[in-house]
């Protein structure tokens, strides 16, 4: 747990007590703070009381003696209207706040390393994290991704934290200084939380608010947004920007083309390995995910030679392109973390024969941007509250078939994949939030490898 014991003393609203929340009150209480705590959830409500906090209806409170409101991610802050708390708060004149913010304020000796992005943010912060850990580093990981960061072990300047960052949480963010920064890209997202597409981009670009004095900016190229950031933040000399992209050369920059890995922040283009080779990072938009994490880890002393060897060891992160199991050849991959169009659109460019599963809780724009990624679809099966809709994106594209539910779908695609000629996969590539039919997108994913663990058949190795 995080030392909080700089607010002694203090008085401190936290509303919001789910994982982060609680995490929060546990940690301000044993820093000696007086909390008041409130969430919507009764049962929350009663863990957090159970711990020592005090319960109190925080739009209505005085905030007189209130020195900060920490704040969920998970709360409207501005978008489609201020939560009336956070109103309440801000007219009191009371900062609102996150709990990284409370980290950074407790621990400013600690390298942060901060990864945001439309996608591809978790698999970025797993892999610099296993990169550092194979280094030897101390490594703390978490944010959006897994831990909350109040429930880190403190690293004292001893090590590296390692966070993946959300819209949400960069909105709550001050002045956390940030040692390196990762901008992955952009593509649209959480809208109804941002206004539209700019307030979405604003969010994202307060990840460079915070970074120190010689610190380092990684900017993705393979979006023309991205690209345009790059050249804005280009001009300046405070702290380094360095380019990188998985398709094409970033002068100056780090890179992969046609899969091989190259350093070119000397200039000097020095080839590093040949990606297709790991099979935890197939695909252009997981070689940009270890261009990124290629010099973020450089960028706090790791050497290049371990730093490629750790890549071959990456065991990949669990939901997303994670190769299940081969059985009878067909090869079973759980990409359940793609829950929008964006996402499954680079599963989709990663793979031949592809049986395709997709569907849940559509979000906006449903699958038609989808239609150049179609090529090697063989045929799709379509779940969940979507699939009548994807169904009528995919008329005349391809075949297609509702099937309803997941074991359905994977029933189907076997017996389609295992029948057709070169090496056929089935991918669960959802496309959609997952709260029609599971309560989160890894309910989904361990379902589909429950079943995919129970079909009948020779298995082979994953190599």
């Amino acid at each position: 747990m995080i030392d909080l014991s700089y607010l002694k003393g203090k008085t401190l609203a936290v509303f919001g007590l789910a994982r982060s929340g609680m995490a929060t009150v546990e940690a301000l209480l044993a820093g000696g703070a007086t909390v008041l705590a409130w969430d919507d959830n009764e049962a929350n409500r009663i863990k957090a009381e159970e711990q020592g906090a005090t319960l109190s209806e925080l739009s209505t409170i005085d905030w007189t003696d209130v020195s900060s409101l920490v704040l969920s991610p998970g709360v409207p802050l501005t978008h489609p209207e201020p939560h009336p708390v956070a109103s309440a708060a801000q007219n009191a004149g009371v900062e609102v706040i996150g709990d990284i913010e409370l980290l950074a304020r407790a621990d400013p000796n600690t390298p942060i390393i901060g990864i945001t992005g439309t996608n591809g943010k978790s698999t970025t912060t797993a892999l610099v994290a296993h990169i550092l850990e194979e280094a030897g580093k101390r490594v703390q990981v978490g944010g959006n991704l897994g831990t909350p960061v109040l429930s880190f072990d403190r690293l004292g300047g001893k090590g590296v934290y390692v966070l993946e960052l959300s819209s949400y949480q960069l909105d709550l963010m001050h002045e956390t200084p940030i040692h390196t920064a990762i901008f992955l890209n952009i593509a649209p997202d959480h809208l109804d939380r941002h206004g539209d597409l700019d307030g979405y981009i604003k969010a994202k670009k307060r990840i460079f608010n915070g970074i120190v004095e010689g610190g380092t900016a990684l900017i993705g190229l393979d979006d023309e947004t991205c690209q345009g950031l790059w050249q804005e933040l280009g001009q300046q000399r405070y702290y380094k920007v360095i380019p990188f992209s998985g398709r094409f050369p970033a002068h100056g920059g780090i890179y992969a083309m046609n899969g091989m890995l190259v350093d070119d922040t000397n200039h000097r283009r020095q080839t590093l390995a040949d990606l297709k080779m790991i099979i935890s990072l197939t695909g252009t938009h997981n070689h940009q995910n270890a261009a990124a994490s290629f010099g973020a880890t450089l960028s706090v002393g790791v050497k290049p030679a371990t730093i490629i060897a750790a890549m071959k060891t990456f065991p990949g992160l669990a939901h997303r392109q994670e190769v299940v199991s081969i059985v009878d050849g067909v090869t079973y991959i759980n990409d359940s973390k793609a829950t929008n169009a964006e996402a499954t659109a680079r599963a989709l460019s990663s793979y031949d024969n592809i049986y395709w599963i997709a569907g849940g809780l559509a979000k906006e724009g449903g699958i038609s941007t989808l239609n150049g990624e179609l090529n090697s679809v063989r045929h799709a099966y379509l779940i969940g509250e979507a699939a009548t809709d994807f169904a009528k994106t995919l008329h005349d594209k391809i075949d297609h078939t509702i099937a309803g539910d997941l074991e359905t779908a994977l029933n189907l695609a076997q017996k389609e994949a295992i029948s057709a000629e070169g090496n056929s996969v089935v991918l669960l590539s959802p496309a959609c939030a997952s709260f029609d039919q599971y309560p989160n997108f890894e309910a989904r994913g361990d379902a589909f490898k429950a079943l995919v663990s129970s079909l009948p058949g020779k298995r082979g190795g994953i190599q």
